[in-house]
């Protein structure tokens, strides 16, 4: 048994996927027997109005943190507003964060053996190393996304910048100093290996998906009955509207679809480009679109449910540097994948490996088009991919399965 501090910028009742899954691992390391105390922020992130109601907040010292129970798992919560756009704003809140976190990390939480420090952002890995240090705990850091490369693909920053340079030395930092690092896919691995991190400390444990929860459902359930879409072929986008999913091409493609009347195009979900998405719905009219806000977790299996096509759409060069979770809903729902994606990533191999799906390039839309219209001919091939993609889940992506690789990973490094 190991006393683990989880340190997370998101966690129930936060409801975006990562909360999601780091919220069950530790419901899970309790499980196996560890004692678990999670340091983390004020709801901000797709809150779960189901999950908020459930647990309740305790208002602390004017509100400057929180405390909590998930479960019956400790939680503390620094003070945090709601995300937005503001990039200046996300800074400071993020400031503000490391500087409480580590203020309760260090005198209102206890002695620990382990931290488990969970990205993004970047510099969390620096905070769970200042935690880990005074409490002379291992550091175990976890890669969500290759950061500051995810941001260099997409022109965020300059390659050479002295920013970036910075981000690159608080990178390197935190590789060499982490007792284990713990990456979610093989490319991953290989990414932070050839910056010379040893290769003894890189522990591929991938994301995992609930099957017991998530499982494949019938189209005719109360959110297509809602919609009115039971007896219409549904294209589903389902997760985060940021910044590295491909959305002008989807549109695209969608507004030269819209002479098919049973044909729709359903996007649920929130984020950075969720008003852009809105305006060129409206600006395009798109009459064959169905925009859905950020819904209960509750609800998943039915949104699901409803789809005979799920997309998974990335702007070219980013597959390498974030690996979206959602593709593991999508098999473990029993429904076809439709990835457009670099053809040399985790997502594609991963398909290919289960046989669940489609992959075609990303940023294509004549090549996107070309599938969906083809899957929609092809209504028996769809069907065995969803059960080949629902039983490559149950065997290598459960729950179970993968909490399992980082209870031995925290029994190895405690025991040390």
């Amino acid at each position: 048994m190991a006393r683990i501090l989880i340190h997370t910028l998101v966690f129930a009742p936060d409801g975006v996927s990562t909360s999601v899954i780091v919220s069950e691992l530790a419901e899970d390391l309790v499980r196996l027997g560890h004692q678990v105390t999670v340091l983390t922020t004020e709801p901000h992130y797709n809150v779960d109005p189901e999950a908020r109601a459930q647990q309740a907040l305790r208002r602390r010292w004017r509100g400057l943190f929180y405390t909590s129970a998930y479960r019956g798992i400790p939680v503390w919560h620094t003070a945090m507003r709601p995300k937005g756009k503001r990039k200046l704003g996300r800074i400071v809140d993020y400031l503000g964060f490391h500087a409480i976190g580590i203020l309760l990390g260090l005198f209102a939480i206890g002695r620990q053996d382990v931290v488990l420090a969970v990205s993004p952002p970047l510099t969390i890995g620096v905070a769970g190393w200042i935690l880990a240090f005074f409490k002379r705990a291992r550091l175990v850091y976890n890669v969500q996304e290759l950061y500051p490369d995810i941001a260099i693909t997409m022109g965020v920053l300059k390659e050479n910048s002295i920013f970036t340079r910075l981000l690159k030395g608080v990178e390197r930092f935190i590789y060499a100093r982490a007792s284990a690092l713990a990456v979610i896919c093989p490319p991953f691995a290989e990414a932070i290996a050839a910056k010379r991190i040893a290769r003894a400390k890189i522990h591929v444990i991938p994301n995992f998906v609930d099957v017991d929860f998530i499982r494949p459902g019938d189209k005719a359930n109360p959110l297509a009955q809602e919609l009115g879409l039971e007896e219409r072929f549904v294209v589903l986008y389902a997760g985060n509207i940021g910044m590295t999913q491909s959305f002008d091409t989807l549109l695209e493609v969608a507004g030269s679809l819209q002479d098919d009347p049973g044909l729709v195009f359903l996007i649920v979900g929130d984020g950075a480009r969720r008003s852009y998405v809105e305006a060129q719905v409206s600006d395009r009219q798109l009459t064959n679109v169905r925009l859905l806000p950020y819904q209960p977790r509750s609800r998943v299996p039915d949104i699901y449910a409803t789809a005979d096509l799920c997309l998974v759409p990335l702007m070219e060069g980013t597959a390498q540097t974030t690996v979206p979770s959602k593709l593991y809903t999508i098999m473990a729902s029993g429904r076809p994948a439709l990835v457009a994606v670099d053809e040399d990533s985790d997502l594609v191999q991963t398909v290919r490996d289960a046989q669940c799906g489609i992959a075609v390039k990303p940023d294509d839309a004549g090549a996107l088009r070309q599938a969906i219209r083809q899957a929609r001919e092809n209504p028996a091939e769809l069907q065995a991919f969803g059960r080949n993609g629902r039983r490559y889940a149950e065997l290598h992506l459960s729950r179970r399965a993968v909490s399992a690789q980082y209870h031995r990973l925290i029994e190895t490094l405690a025991a040390r």
